[in-house]
């Protein structure tokens, strides 16, 4: 699909009014482009898999937005032209720079892949994780190698509830152990426990385009459907989903999902473990992690074995009993 893009010149100190004069036109996705660095408070709680460094603010800012370049070109101009006037409105209680307008045209896989020249090799323990469209450093040759591209899913493995995640698989996983991955996104953790030594990982999810991103990352890392199962749906929801997985046949569960989501599987993750397995939870934001411990405290099929941190994200491993 392609799409008109409008690029609006101005100041950081009007970015929130143009935003939502733009949003009150009907406009949504609006993109801003400034050197102003997510404060603490923004990025907790969020899963930012990569933070570009940004040169110092000098309060300048873009303000983006699309238009469907199927419009009718007179329904484009009367939208700039209502836009202009909401500007020049703005630009009479605020110090709102230039407020000059430029167009371009987009592909939507352009926004896609935008993020890809942030995503560059780096390593957990001993093992490389690298995007699948650059070399192997030198350097890290003797490591165990993890490609991945996760397209529009959750997962190149930098984000700390990843890491944590593949910490604690490098330090409980046994060769010929099977795993299951609920939320696999792009599928990292179920390929990381499958090069660590795992008989098989099977992945679930909700969403088609992780499932598809998941499927693509076996195979460039050498990894057939046969070892990675993944089945599409919720698990929560759905007993044909759980009878597909299995019942009482893993030996290791990864959930890297938000606090809340936890609680709602604990009732169900226990029924797909072999007494004694273990289950690897991660996602858990240091606020919440009182009410997931809680939880599990609660059910008598689970037995807490570890709480460790990384920054503002905590990651839980039980036990079934």
């Amino acid at each position: 699909m392609k799409w008109k893009k409008f690029t609006i010149e101005t100041t950081t100190d009007a970015v929130d009014f143009i935003s939502e004069m733009l949003s009150e036109k009907g406009i949504d996705g609006v993109e801003v482009v400034d050197k102003v660095p997510l404060t603490e408070a923004e990025t907790k709680g969020m899963f930012i898999d990569i933070l570009p460094e940004l040169p110092p603010d000098d309060g300048r800012a873009q303000v983006i937005f699309y238009l469907d370049d199927d419009l009718p070109q007179t329904e484009i101009i009367a939208s700039l032209a209502d836009i202009r006037r909401g500007l020049d409105d703005i630009s009479l209680f605020a110090d709102t720079g230039s407020l000059r307008l430029t167009a371009g045209e987009t592909d939507e896989t352009d926004w896609r892949n935008k993020w890809k020249e942030f995503f560059h090799p780096f390593t957990v323990e001993n093992i490389l994780i690298k995007p699948t469209w650059e070399e192997i450093p030198p350097e890290h040759r003797d490591k165990v190698l993890i490609s991945i591209d996760p397209g529009t899913a959750f997962g190149t493995g930098s984000h700390e509830t990843t890491q944590l995640c593949i910490r604690q698989l490098c330090h409980r996983l046994q060769p010929g152990m099977r795993v299951l991955d609920i939320g696999t996104g792009s599928g990292i953790l179920a390929i990381t426990a499958l090069k660590l030594g795992a008989a098989s990982a099977a992945g679930t999810d909700l969403d088609p385009e992780a499932v598809a991103a998941a499927m693509e990352n076996a195979e460039v890392n050498g990894i057939g459907s046969s070892q990675f199962p993944i089945y599409q749906g919720d698990v929560i929801e759905d007993e044909a989903v759980r009878k597909a997985v299995g019942y009482g046949c893993y030996d290791l569960v990864l959930a890297n999902i938000l606090a809340p989501v936890i609680v709602l599987l604990q009732p169900v993750v226990w029924q797909f473990m072999k007494p004694g397995a273990v289950w690897i939870t991660s996602g858990i934001l240091d606020t919440k992690e009182e009410m997931v411990r809680q939880a599990f405290e609660a059910d008598p099929h689970y037995e807490l074995l570890e709480v460790s941190r990384q920054n503002d994200w905590v990651s839980l491993v039980v036990r079934r009993v």
